[in-house]
Parts: C-alpha cells; structure tokens; sequence
C-alpha cells in the first residue's frame, strides 16, 4: 500500500487535536493562575464554553467541507474568498513558527532536569533543540500515518501523569487554599476576564484535526468527533489537575514555583517523582513539536495548491509529504528557537511571541463568519437549523472578541500590523497566478 493511501483514524485525528493543544505550557498554568485565587476556576469553565464554541464551529465546517487541506484556511477561503483565506494561512503559520520555538526551548528546560549542562551551556541547549527540531522534521517526512502514530504515544504518555496527579492530588485537597476567592485586587468580572484569557491560550490547537482532513479517513465525520473529543479531553485533564494543584499547595507557595506537577507530585509520592513528573513535561512538549511541524507542512501546502504561496510547497517526496514546508518552516523554527540563547534578542523573541497570541484568534473569527455564510449560502431546510448556526456563530465571535479585549489593545494592534504586513505578499502570488492564467488562455 502506497503511504499517500495511508490515512488518520478517530483516535490519530483526537490525538492531534489534544497532543497539540497540551503543551508544556500547561504544566506552568497553576502557578500563574495562583496571584488570582479560586476564581481562576470560573476563568477555566469560560474558557472551556468558549473552546466548546470554537470546536463546534469547525466540527460543522469539516462536515459542510469534507477533505479540505488548510482547515482555518480553506474554511475562510471558501466563505469570505482569497484574501480572508491569505490572512488566515498567513497568520497562522507565523504562529505556527514561533510556538514551535517556544515548545523547544520547554522541552530543553525539562531535559535539563536530567542533562543539569543543559541549562548553563547556550551551545548545547542550541544543539539539542535543533537535533529536536530535524529530528521530528525526518519523522514527519517519513509520512502522515508514521508522524499520527508517534502523536498518539506521547499523547497518551503525557496525560498520564497530570491525570494521575489530578486524580490522586483531589485526595490532598485543603479548600482553604482557595481562599481569599479573589485576591487579584481587582473587581471579579475583571478577574475572570483576565483568567479566561490566560487559560484560554490553553486550548489553542482546536483545529489541529481540520488541517490535515485530505489525509483523513471518512473525514466528514472523523474530523468533527475528533475536534469535539480532543476539546472534551483537554477540558477535563486541564481543570482537573489545576483544581489538584492549587488545593495542594498554598498560593503563597505556588505563585514562586516553577515547578508546580513536580511540586504536587513530591508532596504526593515523595522526592523521587520530579523526575518522571519532569520526562512527562518533555513528552508532552515533544509530542506538541511533533504535531506543529505536520501541521507547518500542511498548511502552506494548501494555500499553494490555490496559487497563493510559492509552487514549491506543492511539491511531495515518495511517501506524499509536502516536505518543502517542513523543511522552511523548520528553518524558520530553527532561527526563532536559536535567539532565546542569545541575550541580545531574547527580548525580540518574547515580543514575537506575545504578538502571535493575538493573530491564532484572527482564523478562529473569520472561520465563525465564513461558518455562518456558507450556511447562508447552502441550503437551510428549517428556520431552526438557520437560527441554530446563527446562535453558534454569534456566541463563538463575542466569546473571541472578548478574549480579544483581555489580551490588551497593544497586542492586538501589533498582532494587526503582523498580519497586514503580508498584504505584498498576497498582491505579488495574485498578480502571479494571474499572468499564468493568461498563458494558459
């Protein structure tokens, strides 16, 4: 059987969706969360509707548009046209980029627990973070089926021990630790607005599934319980643990930890555990990079099919990879990862990050209008069906421009202003695909 024929099941297409949404970064929301209180909770259920919103819009956009290579792009492309699809694919994949980065440079601070010069020598932790980095681009190009079963492994490799924290740590519970239920000094709407915001970043990778859907088997229906089901197992392992952690250890303590499952797991299991708590950070992080980098293959693959992006990430090796978006994409992951080591540009690298926060929601809101036209657009057999996804719609793009809101007005305008910045870029492919076509007349 030739690889191209080789497709993603349910539980490769799940694994996606929450191999990519739980990161490294989860194992360090408790202790960010502390400097609010118990109110942080409402923060995770609001961010968890929110998420449930988002994921509903693109269970029924893989339904309306089954096989479609790009997800947020194809999905805008297809409702709001070229330009909106450009924006999207082009946000998007600069985020894709420098959250790659971010997930390597985790992923050496968790290694470092075992490899202590990992944390002192710059050209070492350069080193490993590239063997990282090339490492997963190989496996990648060795096919989607290969890359969807090692994002299985790590996916469940890495749920057990927050699971298993989670679940032992409710028997450590001190509910004072909850109180005061507030104490960020501001008002609780304001508490809540900044938590939902902070958690929300969380459940980034919603659409992880939707990306690859060519590659999907019986995607029409793959895609959407895979999207559903991952937000659904994301939701429960990230309240679950954080309930744990913050009744275990006092505020006091956990607003200076750095470690906080390590922390929750010592008290549990003794000293020993930070070790098994720290590979279970590395997983994770390794199994977030790996379904990034399929994703960064995949994406400008399906903006250059449509003559958007340079022809070349059209092209596939053997095993029906679009190996060329790996390959530029990693050089690109390889450049961002490299200047967190050099102390002149770290600031840079941080401010880049900060700014891609705000351009993965751009795809999620041109997603829900283009959710809603194509509904519009085809055939709408009750008033119900029709005022149902307009409900959806309208509650997913005010739950996104809340989160908006809460990220600041400098976020957003320099997350505008990236985003905008690729206008030439669009203007040049268009003029291109133009002038082939008259050719070809």
């Amino acid at each position: 059987m030739q690889e191209t024929k080789k497709q993603l099941g349910l539980w490769t297409s799940t694994s996606l969706v929450v191999g990519n949404m739980i990161g490294a970064g989860v194992f360090m929301m408790p202790a960010t969360l502390s400097s609010f209180g118990g109110i942080s909770l409402i923060g995770w259920v609001c961010a968890a509707i929110g998420a449930f919103l988002i994921a509903k819009v693109f269970a029924h956009l893989s339904k309306l548009l089954p096989a479609a290579d790009g997800g947020p792009y194809a999905y805008s492309q297809k409702g709001l046209g070229d330009f909106a699809g450009f924006l999207v694919a082009w946000g998007y994949l600069v985020s894709v980029w420098c959250t790659n980065a971010a997930i390597t440079v985790s992923f050496i601070s968790a290694m470092s627990t075992f490899i202590p010069a990992l944390a002192t020598n710059s050209f070492l932790a350069v080193a490993t973070g590239l063997g990282t980095i090339w490492f997963l681009s190989w496996i990648n190009s060795l096919g989607i089926l290969t890359s969807g079963i090692l994002q299985l492994v790590t996916t469940i490799l890495k749920i057990v021990p927050i699971v298993l924290i989670g679940v032992v740590g409710l028997f450590y519970i001190q509910w004072n630790n909850f109180l005061p239920f507030n104490s960020s000094g501001s008002s609780s709407f304001a508490a809540i607005t900044a938590t939902t915001t902070l958690t929300f970043f969380a459940f980034l990778g919603i659409e992880s599934a939707t990306i690859p859907s060519g590659s999907v088997a019986n995607s029409a229906a793959t895609v959407a319980k895979a999207t559903t089901l991952g937000t659904l197992i994301a939701t429960v392992v990230y309240i679950l643990s954080t309930v744990s952690i913050m009744g275990m250890i006092p505020a006091t303590a956990l607003k200076q930890s750095v470690t906080p499952f390590a922390d929750a797991a010592v008290i549990i299991w003794g000293a020993g555990a930070k070790y098994w708590v720290s590979a279970g950070v590395a997983i994770s992080a390794f199994g977030a990079l790996n379904g990034y980098i399929l994703i960064q293959g995949q994406m400008p693959y399906a903006v250059a099919k449509d003559k958007l992006f340079p022809a070349i990430f059209t092209r596939k090796n053997k095993k029906g990879v679009p190996v060329f978006g790996i390959v530029i994409s990693s050089i690109f992951v390889s450049v961002f990862m490299a200047m967190n080591y050099t102390k002149g540009l770290v600031a840079q690298f941080q401010f880049l990050i900060l700014l891609t926060t705000s351009t993965i929601l751009i795809p999620y809101i041109f997603c829900t209008a283009s959710y809603l036209l194509l509904r519009l657009k085809g055939s709408l057999p009750s008033n119900a069906l029709f005022n149902g996804a307009l409900l959806l719609a309208s509650l997913a793009f005010v739950f996104c421009m809340w989160i908006m809101i809460g990220l600041g007005y400098e976020t957003v305008f320099w997350g505008f202003v990236l985003t905008m910045s690729s206008v030439p870029i669009y203007v040049y492919a268009v003029w291109k695909r133009d002038q082939k076509n008259k050719q070809d007349n």
